[in-house]
């Protein structure tokens, strides 16, 4: 016997009730009908009859192509999924003693990422001996964050990663 996925619908002999309810456009009249009479309609369209909710008393069923509908099916949720919102991220990256032009430079490519719904990676790079400005580097990201603060939210604080110290900011939610 083949395992059954949950989501897979009953069809044909699988349907166990001695009754079922039939909806759908491939019927003259829905209704109570005798599970024979039934699979006697799915038979005579040369279509399959598939149990639609198994739970209903009694279970309701349609007459249609399985096949079709199992394509259909995934169809919806490959559409489904191409709609959803994709998380892109932009890196930017600067050293712990970036003057001030370069660190407004910077800031207003931030501000356009943000403003296109991209998150934004701040990244300090720590060369060298410049690892000893592990503060001035943190409080350089920290003002790049208060200074993007209308276009977006930190979500976490700057971490040392080795010789780097970055921090995620998300864009504000649109209203």
């Amino acid at each position: 016997m083949q395992k059954r996925d949950e989501n897979e619908l009953n069809i044909n002999g699988q349907i166990t009730a001695s009754q079922v309810r039939l909806v759908g456009d491939n019927i003259a009249e829905p209704g109570i009908y005798p599970i024979s009479k039934a699979m006697q309609m799915a038979d005579e369209l040369e279509l399959d009859l598939v149990e639609i909710s198994a739970k209903a008393d009694p279970p309701v069923c349609k007459i249609l192509d399985y096949q079709k509908y199992l394509y259909q099916q995934k169809k919806k949720a490959k559409e489904i999924k191409s709609n959803a919102a994709k998380v892109v991220i932009k890196e930017i990256r600067f050293g712990p003693n970036t003057d001030e032009h370069d660190f407004q430079f910077k800031l207003k490519h931030a501000q356009e990422f943000l403003q296109e719904g991209s998150k934004v990676k701040a990244t300090i790079f720590f060369r060298g001996r410049s690892i000893m400005f592990k503060d001035q580097g943190e409080k350089q990201l920290l003002r790049f964050a208060v200074e993007l603060e209308a276009y977006g939210r930190a979500e976490n604080m700057p971490v040392l990663e080795g010789k780097r110290m970055t921090m995620m900011l998300a864009p504000n939610k649109k209203k």
